[in-house]
């Protein structure tokens, strides 16, 4: 380009002008695009909270009815309309175990694999009812 001449020198400012507008624009357009973004990740945020929130409201109702439904004075009014004939059970035959049975049932059925990681053998025992070793 012939920097002498003044029309080189406009050519130059217009094209740095079209240039920063391109990229301003461009910028733009990008920004404009990144939120959208934004509010569609938003909406779809606020969408799935209130399911989540809808749920734990019927997670609490399901809760609720389940508890009506073991209460004592229900289960008593079930017997005597179902003629079923069942009492309450003596203290005496009622046993409290201090572990839940889930841990229980889960120890008992995986004892050889537990006894494998401690170093212990596990043998099973078994009831014989006809009095003769086999």
């Amino acid at each position: 380009m012939n920097t002498k001449n003044c029309r080189a020198f406009a050519t130059q400012i217009f094209i740095s002008a079209l240039f920063m507008l391109g990229v301003s624009g461009g910028l733009g357009f990008s920004i404009v695009d990144l939120r959208q973004r934004i509010s569609v990740s938003a909406n779809n945020t606020r969408v799935i909270e209130q399911r989540v929130a809808e749920a734990g409201r019927r997670l609490a109702e399901t809760g609720a009815l389940v508890a009506t439904g073991q209460s004592p004075e229900v289960l008593e009014r079930r017997n005597q309309t179902l003629a079923l004939g069942l009492g309450l059970p003596s203290e005496a035959r009622v046993l409290r175990v201090g572990v839940s049975a889930g841990e229980r049932l889960a120890a008992k059925r995986n004892a050889e694999i537990f006894a494998s990681e401690r170093g212990l053998v596990s043998m099973p025992v078994r009831l014989n009812l006809g009095g003769a070793p086999r």
